[in-house]
């Protein structure tokens, strides 16, 4: 069982000044430590992040990129400071409103009970206010996701997830974009770490404007598939090797 206060929250934001107020709000409840990276907002994301970052001592952390680097690499560079820093695990959602603070407890609650690696928010299981085009999207790489990684997986665009410190430490990611997440998913798989899903709330508010591009990502997310093909062709080898 991991101890809360050992656990981070993580939010990769860009472009985010109309909810990340807010999103830093509902998690400082409790009282967990903050790491929020700004992947080179050219809006007022960052000064946001740090007026905060005055009222509550020590509790929040800005990492800031000059440039917009994608999320994955927002994430990887956030994974990388909660390792260094010793956190056994980060709760990951999004900086857009889209997932309910209130529901990381139900993260929290789940880790007192069980021992696990990646616990990912599931979507899926009420769909009525998702874009049809953002449902389709999501049916079908789960599918396609859970058949590479040989196990279900609800909902593998999911951002709203718990990762330990073994999986952040010891799986290398080589994805940039919103493709790091499947990734993650697949490589937890193959190397056999424990994975679980549960039931989250699915939020699509009024000024809700999604940084995934449907062809680009697409493209992308397809990709990804061929590599991972490689990338499990490697990892028996190393297993055979070893």
């Amino acid at each position: 069982m991991i101890k809360k206060e050992k656990i981070a929250i993580l939010i990769p934001a860009y472009n985010e000044e109309k909810q990340i107020k807010k999103v830093i709000k509902g998690c400082l409840a409790y009282k967990l430590d903050i790491i929020v990276i700004d992947d080179g907002s050219p809006d007022k994301t960052g000064n946001i992040v740090k007026a905060l970052q005055k009222k509550v001592k020590n509790q929040i952390t800005l990492i800031q990129h000059l440039i917009n680097k994608g999320k994955g690499e927002a994430l990887k560079n956030g994974f990388s400071y909660a390792v260094k820093k010793g956190y056994q695990g980060v709760i990951t959602l999004d900086a857009d409103g889209q997932h309910k603070t209130k529901e990381i407890k139900d993260f929290l609650n789940y880790l007192k009970k069980e021992k696990v690696d990646l616990i990912i928010g599931n979507r899926l299981n009420n769909t009525q206010n998702m874009p049809f085009v953002r449902l389709a999207t999501n049916v079908i790489t789960s599918k396609i996701i859970s058949l590479l990684a040989g196990q279900k997986i609800d909902d593998v665009q999911s951002g709203f997830r718990f990762i330990s410190h073994q999986l952040l430490k010891n799986v290398e990611l080589k994805t940039k974009n919103f493709d790091t997440e499947p990734e993650i998913i697949l490589k937890a798989s193959w190397a056999g770490y424990t994975i679980r899903n549960i039931p989250i709330t699915t939020i699509y508010h009024q000024q809700f404007v999604s940084q995934v591009n449907p062809l680009t990502d697409t493209i992308k997310f397809f990709k990804l598939v061929g590599k991972s093909i490689a990338w499990k062709g490697q990892l028996k080898s190393k297993k055979i090797n070893e």
